[in-house]
């Protein structure tokens, strides 16, 4: 079996797989392609196309028939999640995290989808790891056998990915909790700052994608079989839980966050006590030898070879004295 998994010169096509019902697949070519008709037996094609490739949005109306406005939203920037059926067409918008080299855990990748269960087009701008997943699975002869199965699978890979975003924040959280807050709580404050950001990436962007979910299990076209809504199901009671674990991430951030705070806010406090205990001791001695260092006649001790002594004992008392006093007003 021929592979042709990278993108053809001066055409958009990533990949094209024939299904031939069992879970493998024939590839073809970009001129193979436009001359595809379904045969015998229900085969379906899948499509994996770049949608900033130029003639792409003009392809999808002249080619494959696709209405304006949908093949505009299938090329287009807009990458909220959201699905909706077009007579026996199933259009949707699916969002997954970017984990391309140098991408953060909140950027997100979107992959337009359009199916008339015949033909599977799935479209992407940055590269995107779910296709090829799923591509890989069919070259195995393991993968979906019908359109159904395409789009089931595509959202399930999407969905399942969220798990090692969110189990390596738990992860670098309970590092954070087991560390020592004195050490560095500028750096720890940092990473706090980080997983809470990502955290609301996260939830914000992959928010609206189990509403998309429930559209397409509610409204899919007749071809979308019982058992792949069924599935469908699965994978948005699956994604509400990885929202709630999100959600939990970001409390225990905001709690670690919090209490780095209020450590260091009591230690700039104890700090303030400490300069006002000892600004209170000195006050007094500061008083006394600014008196006695003043050049006017009449200074007690100025022909007295033990004044000094006396000056010094007197300033230890002052001390002693002020000791006991902040001790028994437990201000020490």
């Amino acid at each position: 079996m021929t592979i042709a998994t990278d993108t053809e010169p001066d055409t958009p096509l990533l990949f094209a797989r024939v299904l031939d019902g069992t879970g493998g697949g024939e590839a073809i070519d970009w001129p193979t392609l436009q001359q595809w008709q379904p045969g015998p037996g229900g085969q379906v094609l899948w499509m994996h196309l770049c949608r900033n490739q130029p003639g792409v949005y003009e392809w999808l109306q002249n080619h494959v028939g696709i209405p304006e406005p949908t093949a505009e939203l299938l090329t287009s920037d807009q990458t909220r999640p959201r699905a909706f059926r077009e007579g026996n067409a199933l259009v949707a918008t699916l969002r997954g995290i970017n984990f391309n080299p140098g991408a953060e855990p909140e950027d997100m990748v979107s992959m337009q989808v359009w199916s008339d269960g015949v033909r599977v087009i799935t479209l992407r701008r940055h590269p995107l790891q779910t296709p090829r997943q799923i591509l890989a699975q069919i070259d195995c002869g393991a993968g979906p056998g019908d359109a159904g199965a395409i789009v089931t699978a595509l959202t399930e890979a999407m969905v399942a990915r969220m798990s090692q975003s969110i189990v390596d924040m738990n992860e670098h959280i309970d590092l954070l909790e087991d560390m020592d807050m004195d050490d560095d709580p500028e750096a720890m404050l940092t990473k706090i700052a980080t997983i809470r950001r990502n955290c609301l990436g996260l939830k914000r962007h992959m928010g609206p994608q189990h509403v998309a979910l429930e559209a397409i299990s509610r409204d899919a076209p007749p071809w979308f079989e019982e058992h792949d809504r069924r599935e469908i199901a699965e994978t948005i009671d699956r994604l509400r839980r990885y929202l709630d674990d999100i959600d939990v991430s970001k409390e225990s951030a905001v709690v670690l966050m919090d209490e780095l705070r209020t450590r260091a806010l009591s230690s700039n406090e104890r700090a303030t006590y400490m300069l006002t205990i000892v600004a209170g001791i000195f006050l007094p001695l500061g008083f006394l030898t600014g008196l006695l260092g003043i050049n006017v006649g009449g200074m007690p001790g100025v022909n007295n070879g033990h004044a000094f002594w006396w000056v010094a004992g007197i300033c230890l008392a002052i001390i002693a004295v002020l000791m006991a006093i902040f001790k028994r007003l437990k201000w020490l």
